[in-house]
This record gives C-alpha cells, structure tokens and sequence, in this order.
C-alpha cells in the first residue's frame, strides 16, 4: 500500500499542474474529527454562493481595500495563514475554500472547472458587496485568479500570482487526463506515508512542516475526496497566451525555484504574456512560497500593493 501511495503521489504533477497536494485524506466516511487548527474560526461564515455552501473568512477593517486569498488544489483556505495575519492589518482579507474543498460542501452540480471557479469567485463578490478588489491566488487558485482578471478587467485593482497554473504540463490541454486509479486511491483512502510524500513534492522543505499542519491537510481532504477527484476529471489547460494578454492590471508573479510541480519557467511564461508584469523567484523554496517563504513573499507583496502606478 505504502508503494501505491507512492506512485500516486508520483504522478500528480504530471496530472495537475494546480497539484498542491500536500494533504492525503482518509476515506470520507471517517468519522474522526477534525483537528483544532481545521475547525472554523470566529471570523469563519458559511455562505451559500452560486448554489454551493462554502467557508468564507473575512478579516482586517471593514472600509480597507480587499484582497482575495484564493487556495489551490486540495488546501483550504489555512494556506494563506501567515499572509492574511498582516494584510489584516490595513485589507479588508477574504478568504474562502473553494467548493469541494477544505470545510465548504462539494458542488450539488459538480462544476469543478476553471469557468465555474471563476463564477463563482465573481458571485462571492456581489455576494459580499465588492465592486472591485486585489487577487492572489496559489497554483490552482492563481489559474482562477488571472482568468478572472483576463474575463472581469473591471472588477480587478491588481493580481498576485504565486507559482500559478497556466501553461500545459504533461500532456493536461483544453481536455482532462484520466484520473488512474492510483490517484483515486490517494484521494480517497490515503494513509499518513503519502502525506510526508507529497509534502515532498509540494515543499522544499517538508521537514519544517509541524505535525499539526500535516493533519490539518490530511483531515481536509479526508472529508473531500469524491470532489477532489471530480476536479480532475474536469481539470484542463488550454493554451493561455491570448487571454494572459487581455489581462491589463498591475501583475506580480512569485515563484518558488525547487517548485517540483510548475517548474520555475513557467514564472518567466507568464511574465512574458501578461503586460508589464513583474516576477520575482525565490531560492530554494517549493510550489507554495506563501508557506515557505512568508516573510520574505510578503514584503514583496507589500511593495506591490503599494505601488500606486
């Protein structure tokens, strides 16, 4: 089984380029709860936005400018810790788990690709009465991100992209790669050996990962894993020079250089399609630098954010 769990984290990134899957779950019909760091905060509300119950947190002064956080593939909004304990600061932070993950329900409808993301992300909007906003979103949640700026220049301030889906890796086009049933296994029955093995493959440095962050991971994916593989089963990537050119807003992108699931080209891709955007890379740090390089994402991300151009 061990072997099994192995292989199936083995080829997540050559499934997904959005792959943070850091987190194996067990199946979901355990029972066991939650861990405390996975329960929902005192700034945590359920909302129903676009037919689906998903966790929104909201935190920072009420008139501030806001920023949305939005996670990547199997994380949960948790991801985004370290960042939105100082953006909270002067930002009106919002988070939220995308459906079918973290403690928000699957979809009833089972949209799981990038066009019902990018939905839903603009109902959560009018939802909370913002007209316009800062995005950043991580691998999966950057792909949501910049299409959402790409399709609704209007409603964006500026974008943050951090070590974001775009281009085509292995294969994964404008139509889905078949989920092999390894990977369904992983997903819906994985053991505590493929949380340390795709930790590996997510962070430069899995050992920093203290235990309680390991079964956070595990315990949020344990209650989605149906969804995670009907995500998928619907995850494409088309060729996206054209649209990155639509994109007209203050762009910052931020790439980790031992990113084992969009390799660090892909930061120079993107820098070369979206106009006037600017890229930074950070040295030995994995697919999710807000994680493993906090401080250092967020002074760079502050600069941006205070850059009036």
């Amino acid at each position: 089984m061990k072997q099994l769990v192995a292989r199936s984290v083995a080829v997540m990134p050559l499934l997904l380029v959005a792959a943070c899957a850091a987190s194996p779950a067990a199946p979901p019909s355990s029972s066991a709860a939650l861990p405390p760091a996975a329960d929902a905060a005192a700034s945590d509300r359920m909302m129903t936005v676009d037919g689906t119950r998903i966790r929104v947190r909201i935190e920072g002064p009420e008139k501030a400018p806001p920023i949305i956080l939005i996670h990547g593939f199997t994380f949960s909004l948790e991801s985004w810790d370290g960042w939105a304990a100082d953006l909270a600061r002067d930002h009106r932070v919002i988070r939220y788990d995308l459906s079918g993950h973290g403690l928000s329900d699957p979809d009833p409808r089972q949209r799981y690709g990038t066009e019902g993301r990018v939905r839903q992300l603009g109902a959560l909007m009018d939802a909370l009465g913002i007209r316009r906003a800062t995005l950043a979103g991580n691998s999966f949640g950057g792909l949501v991100a910049w299409n959402f700026a790409a399709h609704h220049p209007d409603r964006v301030d500026r974008l943050i992209l951090v070590d974001s889906a775009a281009y085509s890796i292995n294969g994964v086009t404008e139509k889905p790669v078949p989920v092999p049933p390894a990977m369904r296994a992983y997903l819906t029955n994985p053991t505590p050996p493929g949380v340390a093995a795709s930790a590996g493959l997510i962070f430069a440095h899995p050992e920093r990962l203290s235990p309680a962050r390991l079964e956070q991971m595990r315990a949020m994916i344990a209650r989605n894993g149906p969804a995670l593989i009907a995500h998928l089963e619907q995850f494409t990537l088309p060729e996206p020079t054209r649209l990155l050119g639509q994109i007209k807003v203050p762009t910052l992108i931020l790439w980790g250089s031992a990113d084992k699931v969009v390799p660090v080209d892909h930061a120079d891709r993107l820098a070369a399609a979206i106009p006037g955007a600017r890229r930074i890379i950070y040295e030995d740090v994995g697919h999710a630098p807000q994680e493993e390089a906090t401080a250092r994402s967020l002074a760079d991300v502050r600069a941006f954010l205070n850059n009036k151009r």
